[in-house]
C-alpha cells in the first residue's frame, strides 16, 4: 500500500545517506539562514477503526476507508489571497542552527473524508436514537451512508508540527542553481474542524484539539540564486485522535488512529538578517 512504501522508502533514505553522503563545502543553505514557504499536498490514508462513545450509544466501526479531498484547481481557488487556504496546503517557517540542519515549525492542512456509502463493521450499543439504527450489534456489516454517519475532517485534518532536518547538496550549477536532498523526522498536535453527522444529531463542525502525530520524510530541493527554494517531498507518519468532537455535546466523542502518507511540492525562499545586516555596515 501506498503509505507503507513511502514510510518504509523514508527510513531506507535516511539510513542510507546519513552513512554515505560527505557534504560538499559549498553549501545551499548556511547556519543563521530562515526560510518559509508554502506548497500543496496529496494524502493518502490506511483504514481505521473509528469508536463512537455517547449517552446513548457505544461502538465501533471497523476498517472504515477514508480518502482525502482534492480542491479543484482553478486561479481563484489556488491564487486569491482569500481562498488559498482551502485546498490541501503546507506552511513552513525554520532555521538553519548548521549549515546542513534545520529546525521548523508547520501546519499541513490535509482533508479526511470517511467514503459514503461504504460497508463497514458495526459492533456495540445504540439506544434511544430516534432512527432504525438503535439496537445491540456484534459485527455486523452496515453502509456508511448519511442517516447513520457522515464523518470527515475537511477543514480540516490540520497537522501542526516540529521538524529537524538534514541537507546534503548534490550538485551546483554556475553558482546559481543548487540541487539538495534532504530528509527528516518530526512530531506535532491535530487540531481538526470535524465536520460530522451522527444518527439524529445536527451537523457539528467546529476545531478541537483532537491528538497528535508523528512523521518522517524525505526529498529533494533546488535553490536558485541563494534565495528562491523549490521543494518536493514524500511523508509518511502516525496519527492517533482520542478526542474527537462529534456533537455539541460534550459527553460525545469518538477516537481513531491510522498511518498517512503525504507527496508535497512547495515555493519558499532563504533570508539571513545578520547577513544583510553585515553587508549593510561594510558599506
Amino acid at each position: 500500500m501506498k503509505f507503507y512504501s513511502i514510510i518504509a522508502l523514508v527510513i531506507f533514505i535516511t539510513n542510507s545517506y546519513s552513512q554515505d553522503i560527505n557534504t560538499p563545502i559549498n553549501k545551499a543553505h548556511k547556519k543563521g539562514d530562515f526560510f518559509l514557504s508554502w506548497g500543496y499536498n496529496w494524502s493518502w490514508y490506511s483504514n481505521s477503526d473509528i469508536k463512537f462513545e455517547g449517552e446513548n450509544y457505544n461502538f465501533e466501526l471497523k476498517s472504515v476507508k477514508a480518502a482525502d479531498r482534492q480542491t479543484p484547481f482553478t486561479f481563484e481557488n489556488y491564487f486569491r489571497f482569500n481562498s488559498i487556504t482551502i485546498p490541501q496546503y503546507n506552511l513552513r517557517l525554520g532555521y538553519y542552527f548548521k549549515n546542513n540542519y534545520s529546525v521548523s515549525l508547520g501546519i499541513d492542512h490535509m482533508k479526511y473524508v470517511a467514503r459514503s456509502g461504504q460497508p463497514v463493521k458495526l459492533s456495540g450499543e445504540i439506544e434511544n436514537s430516534g432512527t432504525i439504527y438503535d439496537g445491540v450489534y456484534n459485527n455486523k456489516t452496515v453502509l456508511l451512508e448519511k442517516f447513520f454517519l457522515e464523518f470527515e475532517h475537511t477543514d480540516g485534518l490540520n497537522y501542526i508540527n516540529a521538524e529537524i532536518r538534514r541537507f546534503d547538496d548534490l550538485f551546483t550549477l554556475h553558482k546559481s542553481i543548487k540541487m539538495n536532498l534532504f530528509y527528516g523526522t518530526g512530531i506535532g498536535f491535530i487540531y481538526p474542524k470535524t465536520n460530522s453527522l451522527l444518527l439524529n444529531n445536527d451537523r457539528y463542525d467546529q476545531f478541537n484539539l483532537a491528538g497528535y502525530g508523528l512523521h518522517a520524510l524525505f526529498g529533494v530541493g533546488f535553490t536558485f540564486f541563494e534565495h528562491l527554494i523549490i521543494k518536493t517531498e514524500l511523508k509518511g507518519g502516525y496519527i492517533n485522535m482520542p478526542n474527537i468532537r462529534t456533537t455539541s455535546n460534550e459527553s460525545d466523542s469518538a477516537s481513531q488512529s491510522f498511518f498517512f502518507g503525504q507527496y508535497n511540492f512547495s515555493i519558499g525562499g532563504s533570508f539571513n538578517f545578520c547577513e544583510n545586516k553585515q553587508k549593510k555596515e561594510k558599506q
